[in-house]
């Protein structure tokens, strides 16, 4: 007993106990936040389109979230003749778990501090709004997002649908072109910041002034936003979900709540990428009035809020790319542009840049080879 109540094992349990209770926290925030975004879209797409949106399932149609969980949930299972068995099932897993794992790392405010109470602490220690504060957190994401190609490839081929494995050819085929101009769209903001963790992005903006990194990243913010609307299948970049073409796409045979799964995530994603986009370029919980205004968390979801609300409005404006047309904006517009701000960002950088001292070890080196040329 002695062994279990050391210092070392305590504060191992300390932080055990706090990680799992972030993590049911934020899980459930996103499950709410999934359904509110499915209600408030239609009603936003409703109010632009000058048609009505969901208003029949509670007032104003607020319960349409409830109803549609519950008739998934009890909707039939089905599975097409000859699909493969383990893949169907996996690829709805593996989309839900890239898309919940990508926002371990991402820092949605500074230590909590709630209002007329002040700060939060639990055994003794302040409470940051993020589960996990990676040195490589930008690195990390990068990764797990990249794996959610797996879950279209596994629902394509799985399928045993002609319809479903077009889909997710098209799909991997674009989420592998944009993912590189997306990836070089962070390289201006890692070298500005010189660092991948999250939480330096947003000192360095706070450093700076948080409209000033704005404006210094302002091609990189465009060319992110454009990159992520075809990394997240959204329009006009929806392609592999194309009614006309493909019957919905690399989810055509999916049914109750595989189908929800795969919803779930491409919306846990959305928010992912305007999360990412919030602090990166938007100066996260930053205040958009320094020194007049208090920093707070509430300013990085009114941000990330304004984001997906611009990929609503896209969705409900701007109509779908053909397919030649959305590979050949990414490899012959997209790319060329991602990889001109980074050479320019850079030269600048090294012109314009903070001059730094040699490192200890070259002021060293270099009085004594010089002792040993004498």
């Amino acid at each position: 007993m002695e062994t279990l109540l050391t210092p070392a094992l305590k504060e191992i349990a300390i932080d055990a106990v706090i990680g799992v209770i972030k993590l049911a926290v934020i899980f459930n925030v996103l499950l709410l936040v999934f359904s509110l975004m499915t209600y408030i879209e239609r009603r936003i797409l409703g109010f632009m389109q000058f048609r009505r949106g969901p208003n029949r399932t509670g007032p104003w149609g607020i319960l349409q979230p409830a109803a549609d969980g519950i008739k998934l949930f009890f909707k039939e299972e089905l599975m097409p003749e000859g699909a493969n068995k383990f893949l169907f099932f996996a690829a709805p897993v593996v989309a839900i778990i890239t898309a919940y794992v990508s926002l371990a790392v991402v820092p949605y405010g500074g230590p909590l501090v709630l209002p007329f109470y002040g700060p939060v602490s639990l055994f003794g220690r302040p409470i940051n709004i993020q589960i996990a504060d990676l040195d490589v957190g930008i690195l990390f994401i990068f990764a797990i997002t990249a794996l959610g190609v797996y879950s279209i490839v596994f629902a394509g081929y799985a399928s045993n649908n002609k319809y479903a494995l077009i889909g997710g050819l098209r799909s991997s085929a674009q989420m592998f072109s944009y993912e590189l101009a997306l990836g070089m769209s962070w390289v201006s903001v890692i070298m500005a910041a010189g660092s991948f963790r999250l939480n330096d992005i947003v000192a360095a903006a706070e450093r700076m002034n948080p409209w000033m990194w704005l404006l210094i990243q302002f091609p990189a913010f465009v060319i992110y936003m454009i990159a992520a609307c075809a990394e997240v299948n959204r329009t006009p970049f929806d392609l592999p979900e194309g009614e006309t073409e493909l019957v919905a796409g690399f989810h055509v045979e999916y049914s109750s709540m595989k189908f929800a799964l795969m919803q779930m995530a491409e919306y846990i994603n959305m928010m992912t990428v305007c999360a990412l986009a919030s602090n990166m370029f938007l100066g996260g919980w930053l205040s958009p009035l320094p020194g007049v205004i208090p920093n707070s968390p509430l300013w990085f979801f009114a941000k990330m809020g304004l984001l997906l609300f611009v990929f609503i409005w896209l969705r409900a404006t701007v109509p779908r790319f053909r397919y030649d047309q959305l590979m050949n904006f990414g490899w012959k517009r997209l790319i060329p542009a991602a990889a001109i701000w980074v050479v320019l960002f850079s030269g600048l950088t090294a012109v314009f840049g903070e001059k730094k001292t040699p490192p200890s070890t070259v002021a060293i080196i270099a009085p004594a080879a010089g002792q040993v040329s004498r």
